[in-house]
């Protein structure tokens, strides 16, 4: 099959980018700014001014990329802080003076908001850092911004528009800013591959973390349920929820993933960390590495993708792994209707919980409430798409019900047996499979439009997925997931790592304004 492509409108990058010193640090590598951090080579304060004029440039003016729902205006002054440490005493931590963007659905204890994305929360400032927040800033990194999302992290109207929020407004793909980012984390992911930060924090309940990394040609980690707390992060699902890094390398993603892990006693599903997630960059081969190749997801007849798929297939032998292709794995249909209820329920309990925190407005402190407010605030809160999922938690009954628990038992115990089965099985060390399709264009009438999906066999089971750019379509990007058993982080970042050693397949964007292509994908 050819593709035949057009990019149109290339942004005029020269006049938009800023300094050439300040280009200089916004395309180092996460290792390289710790290396010239350390060495003070560079200060903190220099890093983050040139990334803050990177946002100036390109989400606030430019393309306008809309990926940064608010600056933390108090950036400048931890970072003057960081280099007064380091003259004084060393380096703070492993991220000493490396900025990170958080989803603006994570709490901080600062004079940022943490709204979702939704005008009904937007004073919403929380009285304390989320738990693994408060373990970034001890590793010592400069909190830069809250990015955009899609409000509610999707989980608000059945025919939303991913990278779209009533207060942050729709967040574009930077390879062509008429096409999506994907979502819900997908203001996090535009951020780090425009390079308006080097890191970014997403989260996740089915495919957050994993699609916009994918679409947006960067690598993210969706850790095991359990590895990185969620007190302190607007609630989907305390069964499927977590929150990941993203970041332009795969080492990047596992320092950030390494320095935001940590047991927390408020989090039931919080485990101690074992063992570190850094992967050994002398280790490129994968000698008896056992792969299997997941053929039977969504969308999996788009051939363009399927030809990224046998090219990353080819790629991974020849670093020595044993390919298993494909491997049979027969989700059932009742999975995915098990999980909309499981969804539902734990929606309503958990968000009633987050909302009655004490920082939430009085007015909008129960899932009841915000759906009056969206009611009464039509025209700003829902010009696009509507609230049924809002509608449908909310007549949910308690986690007590049976409809609840058996709905449970069919999904994520079911999927988390099947999963295993199939490793075992084949001997497998790891699952392979594309995560999205190429990027499809942002259409606030009919919603989104996701050709390819593989995101929910590790979201539904609570296992680690690990998304590397794996090459592209017409110039919009493709990620390939590694997907393991329970906590299985350190291997599969290991593979990850390898993969994206032999391939390089990451592209930087262009800031197209759109792309043209004559096939109609």
């Amino acid at each position: 099959m050819t593709i035949r492509v057009r990019a149109c409108c290339v942004l005029a990058l020269a006049s938009i980018w800023g300094s050439a010193f300040a280009d200089d640090i916004v395309f180092m590598s996460v290792h390289a700014l710790q290396d010239k951090l350390i060495s003070r080579e560079l200060s903190a304060v220099e890093v983050t001014e040139a990334y803050l004029e990177r946002i100036e440039q390109l989400d606030d003016a430019g393309p306008q990329l809309n990926a940064i729902i608010e600056v933390n205006p108090d950036a400048r002054e931890i970072a003057e802080a960081l280099d007064r440490q380091m003259a004084s005493g060393g380096a703070v931590g492993p991220l000493h003076g490396i900025p990170v963007v958080l989803k603006a659905n994570i709490d901080t204890g600062d004079s940022m908001a943490t709204s979702a994305g939704s005008i009904a929360l937007a004073n919403n400032r929380a009285d304390a850092d989320a738990f693994h927040v408060a373990l970034l800033r001890d590793a010592g990194a400069v909190i830069l911004a809250k990015a955009n999302l899609s409000e509610w992290a999707n989980f608000r109207g059945a025919a939303s528009v991913s990278g779209w929020s009533s207060l942050g407004g729709q967040t574009k793909n930077p390879y062509a800013t008429d096409r999506n980012p994907c979502g819900s984390s997908s203001g996090s992911a535009v951020a780090v591959s425009a390079r308006l930060t080097p890191l970014a924090v997403g989260t996740e309940t089915d495919g957050s973390i994993v699609c916009p990394s994918g679409i947006n040609g960067i690598v993210g980690i969706k850790p095991t349920v359990g590895v990185v707390s969620r007190t302190g992060i607007i609630p989907i699902s305390h069964t499927q929820d977590t929150a990941g890094p993203m970041a332009n390398t795969v080492y990047g993603a596992a320092l950030l993933l390494e320095s935001m892990a940590g047991q927390d006693s408020e989090d039931l599903a919080s485990v101690p960390v074992v063992g570190r997630f850094l992967p050994d960059l002398e280790k490129r081969m994968l000698n008896g590495v056992r792969v299997g190749v997941w053929r039977g997801y969504f969308g999996e007849r788009n051939v363009p993708v399927r030809k990224v798929l046998d090219q990353s297939i080819d790629a991974l032998e020849s670093l020595g792994a044993e390919i298993v292709d494909p491997v049979v794995i027969d989700v059932p249909d009742s999975v995915g209707t098990s999980e909309r209820e499981v969804l539902l329920h734990e929606f309503k309990d958990g968000l009633n919980r987050y909302l009655k925190n004490g920082s939430v407005d009085e007015s909008v402190n129960s899932l009841a409430k915000l759906i009056a407010f969206n009611d009464a605030n039509v025209e700003r809160a829902m010009p696009f798409f509507g609230q049924e999922l809002f509608l449908m938690a909310e007549g949910k009954g308690g986690l007590d019900s049976s409809g609840y628990l058996e709905a449970l038992e069919k999904s994520r115990t079911a999927m988390q047996a099947l999963v295993d089965s199939v490793l075992h099985e084949h001997n497998l060390d790891v699952i392979v499979a594309p995560v999205n399709s190429p990027s499809w264009k942002t259409d606030w009438v009919n919603g989104d439009v996701f050709g390819l999906s593989s995101s929910r066999l590790a979201a539904v089971s609570g296992y680690p997925s690990v998304v590397v750019p794996a090459g592209e379509v017409a110039g919009l990007p493709v990620g390939m997931a590694f997907i393991g058993s329970a906590f299985d982080e350190a291997d599969l970042i290991q593979y990850a790592y390898a993969f994206e050693q032999a391939t390089k397949a990451r592209i930087e964007p262009q800031l197209l304004q759109r792309v043209e292509i004559e096939n109609g994908l």
